[in-house]
């Protein structure tokens, strides 16, 4: 770092990487598909870091998903994180500093890298910078979780970087909670030369917050839901005694997705199976659809096929959104099907449970597709020559 009056520091401000992390959703390849690109994400990160030659990285918080996460889990994070630059760790709500810590277990003395260090307090980097981190200690605080980084005076040849984790008052829906960061008094201790650079952690969107362009999140640089609105960033921030900049830099590979469609006969099946092959990165992408509407039990089949085939190139394909579709079969599907006696009644239990919502209704309408498509294998086409087991692509 250069003179204290002429100098810039420059770090990498980062956050929420909750390595160890688990998706219901994702089955056992992709989820170690997804536990890797996590991995590779924090390699990622401190290689830009010392590209761009930065002073040190910060990470904001929930660095593991748990502290009980696999011994493997946590040799691996911590060998990602081995470079030149220094890395401080900052516990957050989902890996506190209490009794099961990860950060004083004897798997992290043994393999934590040189350049990798707990923040717990004040730090002193160059000759007039302070880093200051205000770790978790619990998973429910009783006071605002960063106030103690700058209820004091500074040096007015200092800077101060505090590194916090949690949610803001301001815009929150019960803003009287005491856990929550006072933005006010953060943005008094900007004014007052308290504070100059706040690094946030907790929220997975990446964005400043205020008007003073020194209180930022970073996000998680790796999307982790499909509720997120900007994931895949981390900050580089050029903080001097007299100015700062703050620069978005994409770390992401993965997509989640949520798409609602209104199943109405074979064009909205060609529309959604054209949707899927349009998708890039289908091996780094996990969808949620809503489906709804009204199918034949023949346009259900086909649907089926297009689910089951993207559901196999997708990393993820959750379908237990939403309602689901209602399966009404027209006079095609039963001439079709002939069916009489206690297979009828089958068939009509499978069309009542269709229309539940979540793995029951999934269950019953791909039971219906496979009766259509066994019994109407021994069939004749229908008027337009389409043989009802045919994809729709």
């Amino acid at each position: 770092m250069n003179d204290a009056r002429h100098g810039v520091v420059r770090f990498v401000h980062t956050g929420d990487w909750q390595l160890g992390m688990r998706r219901y959703y994702l089955d056992e390849a992709a989820q170690a598909d997804f536990a890797e690109a996590r991995l590779s994400a924090v390699e990622r990160i401190v290689r830009l870091a010392a590209e761009e030659e930065c002073d040190f990285v910060v990470v904001c918080g929930d660095v593991f998903e748990s502290n009980q996460i696999e011994s493997k889990t946590r040799v691996r994070a911590l060998e990602a994180m081995r470079g030149t630059v220094p890395v401080y760790l900052l516990p957050g709500n989902h890996d506190p500093l209490d009794a099961t810590a990860i950060y004083t277990s004897r798997i992290f003395a043994k393999h934590r890298p040189d350049n990798v260090h707990l923040l717990a307090g004040r730090v002193e980097i160059g000759p007039w910078l302070e880093l200051v981190g205000v770790p978790w200690t619990s998973k429910r605080p009783v006071a605002d979780p960063v106030a103690a980084g700058y209820a004091d005076a500074l040096d007015e040849d200092r800077v101060r970087v505090v590194a916090g984790h949690g949610q803001l008052d301001r815009g929150h829906p019960k803003p009287e909670r005491a856990d929550l960061i006072r933005l006010r008094r953060v943005e008094e201790a900007l004014s007052e030369g308290r504070l100059h650079y706040l690094a946030l952690g907790d929220r997975h969107s990446v964005g400043a917050v205020g008007d003073s362009g020194r209180v930022w999140y970073a996000g998680t640089p790796e999307p982790t839901d499909f509720i997120e609105e900007r994931p895949g960033y981390v900050l580089r921030v050029d903080l001097s005694p007299d100015g700062i900049e703050v620069e978005e830099r994409q770390i992401g590979r993965w997509h989640f997705l949520a798409k609602s469609v209104e199943l109405m006969g074979i064009e909205s099946i060609e529309g959604l199976a054209t949707w899927f092959s349009n998708l890039e990165d289908k091996r780094a992408t996990v969808v949620r659809l809503a489906l709804g509407g009204q199918l034949t039990l023949r346009d259900s089949a086909q649907l089926e096929e297009v689910l089951n085939r993207y559901g196999d190139l997708l990393a993820g394909l959750d379908r237990t959104a939403g309602a689901g579709w209602t399966v009404l079969p027209d006079s095609v599907d039963r001439e079709r099907l002939g069916l009489e006696g206690f297979a009828r009644t089958a068939l009509e239990e499978l069309q009542g449970l269709a229309q539940q919502e979540g793995e029951r209704g999934i269950a019953a309408r791909d039971a219906l597709g496979l009766l259509y498509r066994l019994v109407g294998e021994g069939g004749e086409q229908d008027p337009a020559g389409q043989d009802g087991g045919e994809s729709a692509e």
